[in-house]
């Protein structure tokens, strides 16, 4: 019996001199490239050991391999959720000014810590504080870089082996399953519970305070409400209880905004200027949330305590670095002209899109849509619910459109999961969610109509015509 001749692969040396490693070697160095081949030519012995392949196809497979090990980990994607600002898609979009801003921090030195005038160092926060005292009203400020840091940080500086107060009701659970009492542990801070988890009075706070109490605080509930039979303190209330006892009254807000959002038509989410008329010594919020900054954590108030927490040596490991001090300072300076905020600022763009606006970019995309997952499903255009994301107004929704994908024959579970990874696998993937057996793309976060529509053609037929 003739048995067919063994695969014997060029060698290394053979397929460098390729006109595709050629390639290779010019985008990714002669030492990557020769790693690639060989691994190549490895696979074949392994597992092709019989079929001949030629040089240039060998020298593509070590091109291919190359150029997906360069693609970049964190990459754009479509988010088609509904969810605006969505953790796991990296929250509010940058303006156009503050990516400016941060292009230009990049490219070049800057006075991070640097005084220009006196030819002395500098402190980095100096580039927002008067920005945040000019549009809160508070005395002074300090960052970090996220609002978990921000309250970290106030508790080992206030209440570090000492109380701090808290309702039961108020210790959350945020994303990834940080708590607050494990934050305040952390912090070295003694967790006071009052209350209980539906109902907290003053005389509950007031009956806690001895000489252990760092602090009272009051946390915002962020992704989650209590209804029904409740009772809880104002702030203005901790604030006076807090003053009589010569006590710093905390408010953590959370995501925190800088002006009303009723005048968009959204539910009234207290203000960080409300926080401080209201009483708090300190202010904690977010800059990546309803802020629509970048990640970083805000802590703005009396100037006596803002100096002990700038004092602190978690200051330094908790800094901002020059690239978000850039893009906090120029998102903060649009809100010196709140009406064009809606125009300029991403995050409050799309809050304010109508769903009439939303239900004809859907009936735009609806034909290209229908020709890329072919008749083996049916598109159609459904009215859905948007929301505000990353524990910002739990109960808010926002009137919205989209399209929904469901198999024509059966509805297959299996299909639909299916068709929603074939859209992940675009050069720019899709993301959208699963409700109710179909893959419904809500439309409101997609501005670029045509980064959308041009690669439908790049979906995989077996991916959409053939799973129905």
């Amino acid at each position: 019996m003739n048995r067919p001749e063994r695969f014997r692969p060029p060698s290394v040396d053979e397929v460098l001199r390729s006109p595709g490693c050629e390639m290779a070697i010019a985008r990714h160095g002669r030492q990557a490239t020769t790693g690639a081949v060989r691994q190549v030519l490895e696979r074949l012995r392994r597992d092709e050991g019989v079929a001949a392949v030629p040089v240039e196809a060998i020298a593509e497979r070590a091109l291919a391999s190359l150029e997906e090990r360069e693609r970049p980990s964190q990459r754009p994607v479509i988010n088609l959720t509904g969810t605006v600002l969505h953790t796991n898609l990296g929250r509010a979009l940058l303006a156009e000014e503050a990516i400016e801003a941060v292009v230009a921090a990049m490219r070049a030195p800057t006075n991070l810590e640097y005084e220009i005038a006196a030819g002395q160092r500098g402190e980095r926060d100096a580039h927002v504080r008067e920005l945040i005292r000019e549009l809160t009203g508070a005395e002074d400020a300090v960052l970090v870089n996220n609002n978990a840091s921000a309250v970290l940080l106030v508790l080992n500086t206030l209440a570090r082996e000492r109380e701090a107060v808290v309702s039961r009701g108020e210790l959350i659970e945020i994303g990834g399953a940080f708590r607050m009492p494990d934050i305040m542990a952390r912090a070295g801070a003694v967790l006071r519970e009052v209350g209980t988890t539906n109902r907290t009075h003053l005389r509950d706070y007031a009956e806690a305070i001895g000489p252990q109490t760092g602090l009272l605080m009051k946390v915002h509930t962020s992704n989650y409400l209590v209804q029904g039979f409740t009772a809880e303190v104002s702030p203005a209330e901790l604030a006076k209880l807090g003053r009589e006892h010569g006590i710093p009254f905390v408010d953590d807000l959370g995501s925190g905004t800088l002006v009303d959002l009723a005048r968009w038509g959204l539910r009234h989410e207290k203000t960080v200027q409300d926080a401080l008329k209201g009483g708090a010594d300190l202010v904690t919020f977010s800059g990546d949330k309803l802020l629509g900054g970048p990640q970083a954590g805000i802590v703005a108030g009396r100037k006596d305590l803002v100096a002990r927490l700038a004092k602190n040596p978690l200051k330094r490991a908790l800094r901002l670095d020059k690239l978000r001090l850039a893009a906090l300072e120029a998102t903060l300076k649009l809100y010196r002209d709140p009406d064009r905020l809606a125009q300029r600022l991403p995050t409050l763009r799309l809050f304010t899109r109508s769903a009439a606006e939303l239900r004809d970019l859907a009936e735009r995309l609806l034909p290209a849509l229908s020709g890329a997952v072919g008749a083996g499903w049916i598109v159609e255009i459904v009215d859905c619910s948007s929301q505000i994301g990353s524990g910002a107004l739990p109960l808010e929704t926002l009137p919205s459109a989209g399209l929904a994908l469901k198999p024509a024959g059966k509805v297959s579970g299996s299909a639909v999961e299916a068709l929603a990874a074939a859209f992940r696998s675009l050069p720019l993937p899709v993301i959208g969610r699963i409700s109710q057996g179909a893959l419904l793309f809500d439309l409101r976060c997609l501005e670029d109509e045509a980064a959308f529509t041009s690669q439908l053609r790049q979906l995989k037929p077996e991916a959409s015509h053939a799973l129905a």
